[in-house]
């Protein structure tokens, strides 16, 4: 029955802090489509591995972005102290590549890792572009660490995360987040309203036939 579901693909980023602020939307929606939709994570990758310090103006946009959020997203919470404790490189990669090691090991603890990798980015000034701090997050929420570190940087790992890439190419998806639903083999863009489910909620049980 569950594989004749709708399946609604949420493509992210652990590093996009517009993911972030969604997050809480997001689990409330999980939970009202229980048993409606088959959700699926798709790893869309922000920016790829780099061992460059970010440059001074990029740091300024997206602290600058950092603050955008909390204004248009009320309750979002930024520990800013990243920008000085770290050293920022923009690279997410790593962080996507940790979300599927993860998977590889321990499905059903991905949601958990992902949680994790945005809790040490944006409330406690970690930064997931490092190794280092990935293994220290896998380690957190119970993961065998020397299955993760070798799956980390496997080539088992890189592979599905480049199909995930090219899905996300598939679902046209440019921003992080994403949701697209299919339905009965029709792609469907669903916007995203950051501070309600209410819109959201509307476009898919239009699509899927249920009542609000």
């Amino acid at each position: 029955m569950k594989d004749l579901l709708p399946t609604l693909y949420y493509v992210h980023d652990p590093m996009c802090s517009w993911c972030w602020g969604f997050r809480p939307v997001w689990d409330q929606l999980q939970d009202v489509l229980t048993g409606k939709v088959n959700v699926q994570y798709v790893l869309g990758g922000l920016a790829p591995d780099t061992d460059q310090l970010m440059p001074d103006d990029m740091r300024v946009n997206i602290r600058s972005n950092w603050q955008r959020i909390q204004q248009e997203i009320p309750g979002t919470e930024f520990n800013y102290d990243f920008w000085t404790d770290c050293q920022p490189r923009r690279s997410t990669y790593p962080a996507c590549r940790a979300i599927i090691a993860c998977r590889m090991q321990q499905p059903l603890l991905e949601t958990r890792m992902l949680l994790a990798i945005q809790q040490a980015y944006y409330l406690n000034a970690k930064n997931p572009s490092d190794n280092n701090i990935l293994v220290k997050i896998a380690d957190g929420i119970g993961l065998d660490i020397d299955v993760f570190s070798e799956d980390l940087t496997g080539d088992k790992c890189n592979k599905i995360f480049e199909k995930e890439l090219l899905l996300t190419k598939k679902l046209a998806v440019n921003s992080f987040p994403g949701l697209v639903l299919l339905n009965k083999s029709v792609l469907v863009n669903i916007h995203i309203d950051y501070t309600s489910q209410s819109y959201i909620l509307k476009q898919i049980y239009k699509n899927i036939g249920s009542s609000f």
